[in-house]
């Protein structure tokens, strides 16, 4: 099979694309789980078009890890919108009379909103579906509980560096160190609760895709 002929493929290309340029249109800082986690995004499609187009195939490499990346980034989504903004909309900030502020703006509405979306869309339009086991969510849960617990000790042993608390649930001066530990496993149960959503909506598209097909055998059948 030809992987440059795939939409999969150039999907993946647009989602690479995507966020390259949310990534260096303006100031990243790596203490922050937003620009983490669309490192890893360019990093695991660059490498998923690599392995296209060498291998013939418009299946994705690494399904577990795959499934992985997409809670991840759908994450960078949720506790954005949800926790940090308060489900303020984010459309009027793309539209202000600054340039640089407009062109940051939308940079950030790129790694929030719509690199996520994309990432999803890819794993629910395209395979390989059922291959990744529920148990295998666990797994997603260790880079979050990795992260938080890592710069809640950074916090907590070194004062003085820059970026100390990236986020709020990790401000131990107003919470306290147990306060802030509660407050991250909030979050990581928050993150539990999408990787079942990501593996639900994997064997929904499975099923969808083996209803469709059986359609389509029937109807070659009978015609």
């Amino acid at each position: 099979m030809n992987a440059w002929a795939s939409p999969a493929f150039w999907w993946r290309v647009a989602i690479v694309l995507v966020v390259l340029w949310g990534l260096v249109a303006g100031e990243r800082r790596l203490a922050y789980f937003t620009t983490q986690s669309n490192v890893i995004v360019f990093a695991y499609f660059a490498g998923a078009l690599y392995w296209m187009a060498r291998r013939g195939t418009a299946a994705a490499p690494a399904p577990v890890l795959r499934g992985g990346v997409t809670t991840w980034i759908l994450t960078t989504m949720v506790v954005s919108h949800v926790l940090l903004n308060h489900f303020e909309n984010p459309i009027p900030g793309l539209f202000v009379a600054d340039p640089t502020d407009e062109l940051a703006n939308r940079a950030i509405f790129a790694m929030h909103y719509v690199v996520p979306l994309m990432v999803l869309v890819d794993w629910v339009a395209f395979g390989p579906h059922r291959v990744v086991r529920w148990r295998d969510a666990a797994w997603w849960l260790a880079y979050p509980a990795a992260y938080g617990l890592v710069f809640l000790w950074r916090a907590l042993a070194l004062p003085e560096v820059p970026d100390r608390f990236p986020y709020p649930f990790l401000d131990t001066d107003a919470l306290g160190a147990f306060g802030s530990l509660l407050e991250m496993l909030r979050v990581v149960a928050y993150i539990a609760v999408l990787g079942v959503l990501v593996m639900a909506l994997d064997r929904l598209a499975w099923w969808v895709g083996e209803r469709l097909r059986r359609v389509r055998r029937g109807a070659e059948a009978s015609a």
